[in-house]
C-alpha cells in the first residue's frame, strides 16, 4: 500500500473518535498474523535448502547409471559382431552349394528345352518335306514358344544355327503352302481327293506363320481370282457402259460356284469379302476409265441404269457383309415436304415422331445383329460409294436433263392453269403450285436413290432456279400498270383495272406465293438431312423465299391499286358536285354510296380469300392510300359554301364509318382495334380541313394552326380560295397568317401534349380587335380551340396530339411485325 490508500484504510476503520477504542485490539491481531507469516517463511526457507542437496544426489546417481548403460551396449555390440563373423564363416560354404543348385538347375531346363527344340526342328523339317501341314502347325506353335525360351541366348553360336534353320523351315513351308494354293480353282481339286483337306490343314500353317503370310496369301488368292476378270472386261467387247451390270453377274456366279471349296479358308480370313472389296476397286478403276474415255456425253439412260445396278449390287454386299445400310428416314423426310401442317394434332404429331423413333430403333438393331458374326477388323467396310462413286463427276447430263423436264413440267402447269380454284377447296392454293411441288419430289426420290453427293446439291440449285421461274411466272399474271399514290410509291406506271376475277386470282397467287414460301423451307431443311454433311451448310433457300416474298407484296400492293383505281370515278363524282351552290345538308352523296358499293363487293371475297396476315396488311394498306387520297381530293374541288362544307363533312363521317366497317365486312376482326385508330387518324384530317373551311373568315388562320399545324401557306391559300375569297381580300388574311408561320414551320414550337398553349400572336389579336365584321375577338388560341369544337365532334382533338399519332403510326408501319415479309 502507498501512503495514500494506508490513510483511506485507517479512516475507513476508524471513521470517529469512538472507534477509537478498537485500535489496540486490531493491533493484537495484525502482530499475530505478522508472527503466522514469518513462520511460515521460515518453514519455506528450510524445506528449500533440504530440496536442493537431494536434487544434487539424484543428479549423480542418473549420470552413473547412464554411464554403465553405455557400457553394456559398446559390450553387446562386440559379441554381436563376433556372432556374425562366426554365422558367415558357418554359411559360406552353404550359399556356394545354392548357386550352384541355382545354376545346374538351370543348365539342365536349358539343355532339355534345347534338346526339345533341336529334336522339334529335326521333326518340323520332316513334316515340311512331306508337307504333313496339320502336324507341322502344332509344331510351329511349340517351336514359337522354345524359341522364345533361347531369346537371351541369341548370341550363342548354336541358338543361332537353330533359328536360322527354322526360318528356313518356315519359307519351305510358306512356299509349300503357296504352291499348293496355285493350284486352287484349276480342276485338281476334282482329281487330288485329299487336296481339299491338305489345303485346309495348309491354313493352320498360315495361322502358326506370321500375320504377313496370311494377309499376302489371301491376296494372291483375290489377284488370281480377280485375273480373268480384268482379262474379260477390258476387252473391246465387254469395255462399256451398257455392260456394267454384266461384271456384278459375274462376281455373284463366281462366289455362288465356289462357295463349297473357299469353305477351306477360316471364316476369320474374310476371303469373300476381301475378295469383294479389291472387286469393287478394280471395277472403280475400270469404269473410271471407260466414263474418261468418253470421246462424248454419256448417254443419260444407260449411264443411270449403270449407276443403279452398281447401287444395287453396293446395297446387297452391305447387307451381306454388314458394311451398313441406306436411312430409311429419307423416304419420309422427302414425304413431308409441301403437307399442310397448320390443323395438325397432337395425335399426328405424336405418330410421326413414334414412327421416326421405331426406324431408329430398327436400324440400331439390324446394325447390332449384323456384327455379331463379323467381329473381325474392317468387317464394318461401308460399300455404299466404293464403286459408285466414280460416277459423280459425270452426273451433269442427269441434272440437265432433270432441269429441261422440270422446265417443261413448268411451262406445261402454267399453260394448263386455269388460275381458278375448286369450290370447297380449304386452302385457295393454286393447283400449279402444288403439283410442281410433286414433281420436286418425285425428282429428289430420284436423285436421293442415286447419289447424296454433289449431284444432289446441283440438283438442288435447279429447285431454285426452277422455283424462282414458277415466281417469276406469277409475277407476270399480275396485272400491269397503275395511278395514284400507292403506284408512285411502287413505281407502277399506267392505270391498273382490276375485275372481280382478277381480285380473286391476286388472291390465289398471294395464297400461292405463301405456299410456297413456306414449302421451300421445307424442301431445304429436308435436303440438308439427306445430303452429305458437307454440302449440308450450303443447303438455302432463303433467295427462293425471298422471291415468293416479293411477289406477295407486290400482289397485295396491285389489289390495293385496283380498288384505289375503281375509286377514281367517285373521287371525279365527288369533285363535280356544286359545293358552293348547295342549298341544304342532306343524305350523304352518291359518290359515297358508290364508295360503299366498290367495298361492300370486294371485301368479303378478299376477307374469305386473304389470311389474317396478309388482309390487315392490305387493310393497313388500303387506309393510307384512301384516306390521304380523300383529303387532297378536297382541294381538288371548286368553291365551297358553308353548307357544302357542313355536306363533306357529313359525307367524310360517312366515309370513315364505312372504312371502320371494313373488317367486319371481311369476317377478319382480329386487327380491328389498331385499323381503327389508323383510320380515325388519317380522316380526322379530312375533318379538320373541312371545319377549317367552316370557320368565320376573321378566325380561319388561327383555326388553320390550331387544327392543321402541319399545314403550308400554299394548302392555306388553296382553303381561302375554297371559302370563296377574292384575291384582294386573301391579301390581308395571307400577311396575317405569314407573320405566324414561324409557328407552323416549326412544329417543335408547338407545346407538348399535357402543356397550356402559348398566347396568341400579338399582331393576330390586335386584327381581331380592329376588324369591326368580327363578331367578338380572340384572345388565346384555347378561345381558338372552343370556338372550333363547337364546329363538330372531335375537331378540338386534333393539333399537336394527332401529329405525334401519325408519326407513331408511321413508325409501327415501317418497323412493324410485316416489315420482313411486306417491305414495298
Amino acid at each position: 500500500m502507498d501512503k495514500m490508500s494506508t490513510l483511506e484504510y485507517i479512516n475507513q476503520m476508524f471513521p470517529t473518535e469512538a472507534s477509537l477504542s478498537g485500535v489496540e485490539p486490531l493491533m493484537l491481531k495484525i502482530q499475530s498474523e505478522i508472527r503466522r507469516v514469518d513462520a511460515g517463511i521460515l518453514a519455506a526457507v528450510r524445506q528449500q535448502s533440504n530440496s536442493g542437496t537431494k536434487a544434487k544426489e539424484d543428479l549423480a546417481a542418473a549420470t552413473h547409471a547412464v554411464e554403465e548403460l553405455t557400457y553394456k551396449i559398446r559390450e553387446i555390440k562386440t559379441k554381436a559382431e563376433q556372432s556374425e563373423t562366426m554365422v558367415q564363416e558357418i554359411c559360406r560354404d552353404i550359399k556356394k552349394l545354392d548357386f550352384a543348385k541355382k545354376h545346374i538347375t538351370t543348365t539342365i531346363t536349358a539343355l532339355h528345352r534345347l534338346t526339345m527344340l533341336v529334336s522339334a526342328v529335326e521333326q518340323l523339317q520332316v513334316m515340311a518335306s512331306k508337307r504333313q501341314y496339320k502336324e507341322a502347325a502344332a509344331q510351329l506353335e511349340a517351336v514359337n514358344q522354345l524359341c522364345c525360351h533361347f531369346e537371351a541366348y541369341r548370341d550363342i553360336p548354336k541358338i543361332t544355327e537353330l533359328r536360322e534353320k527354322f526360318k528356313n523351315i518356315k519359307k519351305i513351308l510358306k512356299s509349300h503352302v503357296f504352291s499348293d494354293f496355285s493350284s486352287l480353282g484349276t480342276g485338281k481339286e476334282s482329281e487330288e481327293t485329299n487336296l481339299m483337306q491338305r489345303l485346309s490343314d495348309a491354313c493352320l500353317v498360315v495361322d502358326a506363320l506370321e500375320p504377313s503370310v496370311r494377309e499376302e496369301l489371301v491376296n494372291n488368292f483375290c489377284s488370281k481370282e480377280l485375273t480373268s476378270y480384268e482379262q474379260i472386261f477390258e476387252g473391246a467387247e465387254l469395255a462399256k457402259l451398257d455392260k456394267t451390270e454384266r461384271r456384278y453377274a459375274w462376281i455373284k456366279r463366281r462366289m455362288r460356284t465356289n462357295e463349297e471349296i473357299w469353305k477351306i479358308f477360316p471364316t476369320s480370313w474374310l476371303v469373300p469379302y476381301r475378295l469383294c472389296i479389291q472387286f469393287c476397286k478394280k471395277t472403280r478403276k475400270q469404269l473410271e476409265g471407260i466414263l474418261d474415255n468418253l470421246k462424248e456425253k454419256p448417254d443419260v439412260a444407260t449411264l443411270l441404269m449403270a449407276l443403279q445396278r452398281t447401287l444395287e449390287f453396293e446395297d446387297e454386299l452391305a447387307e451381306k457383309f454388314g458394311g451398313g445400310t441406306q436411312s430409311r428416314e429419307i423416304g419420309n423426310e422427302i414425304e413431308e415436304i409441301g403437307r399442310q401442317n397448320n390443323s395438325q394434332t397432337a395425335s399426328d404429331i405424336r405418330k410421326k415422331y413414334e414412327k421416326k423413333l421405331a426406324a431408329h430403333q430398327g436400324s440400331e438393331n439390324e446394325e447390332k445383329d449384323g456384327n455379331k458374326d463379323l467381329s473381325a477388323p474392317g468387317a464394318g467396310f461401308n460399300f455404299h460409294g466404293i464403286v459408285s462413286s466414280c460416277f459423280e463427276p459425270h452426273l451433269t447430263v442427269y441434272t440437265e436433263l432433270e432441269e429441261k423436264t422440270l422446265m417443261e413440267n413448268l411451262e406445261k402447269l402454267v399453260q394448263e392453269e386455269t388460275w381458278d380454284v375448286e369450290e370447297g377447296s380449304q386452302n385457295n392454293i393454286l393447283s400449279s403450285s402444288m403439283q410442281l411441288f410433286l414433281i420436286i419430289k418425285r425428282s429428289l426420290k430420284r436423285c436421293t436413290a442415286l447419289t447424296k453427293s454433289q449431284t444432289l446439291y446441283n440438283l438442288f440449285k435447279v429447285f431454285q432456279r426452277v422455283l424462282k421461274a414458277y415466281a417469276t411466272k406469277l409475277f407476270a399474271r399480275l396485272p400491269k400498270g397503275g395511278t395514284g399514290i400507292v403506284a408512285a410509291a411502287t413505281g407502277m406506271d399506267g392505270q391498273i383495272k382490276t375485275s372481280d376475277r382478277d381480285e380473286r386470282v391476286i388472291c390465289y397467287i398471294v395464297n400461292s406465293a405463301e405456299y410456297c414460301h413456306k414449302t421451300s423451307g421445307e424442301l431445304a431443311e429436308s435436303v440438308s438431312k439427306i445430303i452429305d454433311s458437307q454440302f449440308a451448310d450450303r443447303v438455302d433457300m432463303s433467295e427462293v423465299q425471298d422471291e415468293f416474298s416479293a411477289v406477295i407484296t407486290k400482289s397485295l400492293v396491285t389489289l390495293v391499286h385496283g380498288l384505289e383505281t375503281k375509286f377514281d370515278a367517285e373521287m371525279a363524282a365527288m369533285t363535280r358536285v356544286p359545293w358552293g351552290t348547295l342549298e341544304s345538308v342532306g343524305d350523304q352523296s352518291g359518290y359515297v354510296n358508290g364508295i360503299n358499293m366498290i367495298l361492300t363487293s370486294s371485301i368479303p371475297v378478299l376477307g374469305s380469300l386473304l389470311s389474317p396476315i396478309y388482309f390487315q396488311f392490305f387493310l393497313d394498306k388500303l387506309a393510307s392510300s384512301l384516306g390521304p387520297r380523300f383529303y387532297m381530293n378536297i382541294f381538288k374541288c371548286k368553291q365551297i359554301s358553308e353548307t357544302g362544307a357542313q355536306q363533306m363533312l357529313l359525307d367524310t363521317q360517312a366515309v370513315k364509318t364505312i372504312l371502320l366497317e371494313i373488317p367486319s365486312l371481311g369476317r377478319q376482326t382480329s386487327g380491328a382495334a389498331g385499323y381503327s385508330k389508323f383510320v380515325s387518324r388519317e380522316m380526322s384530317k379530312a375533318e379538320a380541313l373541312l371545319k377549317v373551311i367552316l370557320s368565320p373568315i376573321d378566325s380561319v388562320a388561327d383555326t388553320y394552326r390550331a387544327l392543321l399545324p402541319e399545314g403550308t401557306p400554299m394548302e392555306f391559300q388553296r382553303i381561302l380560295e375554297l371559302k370563296g375569297l377574292k384575291k384582294s381580300d386573301q391579301q390581308s388574311i395571307l400577311d396575317d397568317f405569314n407573320k405566324g408561320a414561324p409557328a407552323i414551320s416549326q412544329p417543335s414550337s408547338v407545346a407538348p401534349v399535357g402543356q397550356a398553349l402559348p398566347p396568341a400572336p400579338l399582331a393576330t389579336t390586335i386584327q381581331a380587335i380592329s376588324n369591326p365584321a368580327s363578331v367578338g375577338f380572340i384572345a388565346s388560341r384555347e378561345d381558338v380551340l372552343t370556338r372550333a369544337a363547337a364546329l363538330g365532334r372531335g375537331a378540338a382533338t386534333t393539333g399537336f396530339k394527332r401529329f405525334l399519332a401519325l408519326t407513331e403510326a408511321a413508325k409501327d408501319r415501317k418497323d412493324g411485325p410485316f416489315r420482313k415479309l411486306f417491305n414495298a
